[in-house]
């Protein structure tokens, strides 16, 4: 008998799985509108570098307000583009924290594309635009980068973002194919998975980060607090 309620515990000892501990969180916010994002015009890191619009700044302090209702952030990020640095100095203002620069997170350079819209692109570089809408390899006309090349970068920023943030939440203030991307890797989702996903201005996404190496998508492109 005695053989047997050990022999029972090893068994359930070892199916249970190891205790993980805290996750990282990383919430995702996407900057405030600039007076580019209602034109829906390619604005990534090889362009004129907008700042946040007035309806921007409002998005940005409901934003903040939200965020300081959940009392969880604990570290900021930003990207060093200025509508990011604007939307996470507010967001940083309101919640006291410092906001850190980190260039992984810097959103597509469009090459030739900048501030051009789809239609316009797809009107004056058709092949290019039809590669790249068909291969994470290929370019933006003029010297783009691939979504490949995005990839790469953000995965790196997100490691850099773990390893020093172990069991804490931290607000990543960021663009729409980062965030798209942080997001597609976390589900082992397949690079045409970025064109499937909606990621609206101030919205806030969120990923959980586990030592064994898993994550978990617990929230995407929430817009509640702009309401």
């Amino acid at each position: 008998m005695r053989e047997s309620v050990r022999a029972a515990r090893s068994v359930a000892s070892a199916a249970a799985p190891a205790d993980l501990g805290a996750p990282v969180s990383l919430v995702l916010l996407r900057h405030g509108e600039t007076p580019l994002t209602p034109q829906k015009r390619f604005s990534g890191s090889g362009g004129s570098d907008p700042g946040l619009s007035d309806v921007g700044r409002r998005q940005a302090e409901r934003v903040a307000e939200a965020l300081a209702g959940r009392g969880s952030v604990r570290e900021i990020v930003s990207s060093p583009l200025a509508r990011c640095r604007e939307t996470a100095g507010i967001v940083g203002a309101r919640l006291g924290l410092d906001v850190r620069i980190e260039d992984g997170l810097r959103e597509t350079d469009f090459g030739a594309w900048e501030g051009l819209t789809f239609g316009e692109a797809r009107e004056r570089y058709p092949g290019d635009l039809n590669a790249w809408l068909g291969s994470p390899d290929a370019e933006p006309t003029g010297g783009g980068e691939s979504f490949a090349a995005v990839a790469e970068r953000v995965a790196a920023a997100r490691d850099k973002l773990l390893a020093a943030h172990p069991g804490r939440t931290v607000l990543v203030v960021s663009h729409v194919t980062p965030i798209k991307t942080l997001v597609r890797l976390a589900l082992g989702a397949p690079p045409e998975s970025l064109f499937r996903m909606e990621l609206s201005a101030a919205s806030l996404s969120e990923v959980a980060y586990y030592a064994d190496g898993n994550a978990s998508l617990r929230l995407l492109n929430d817009q509640s607090h702009l309401g």
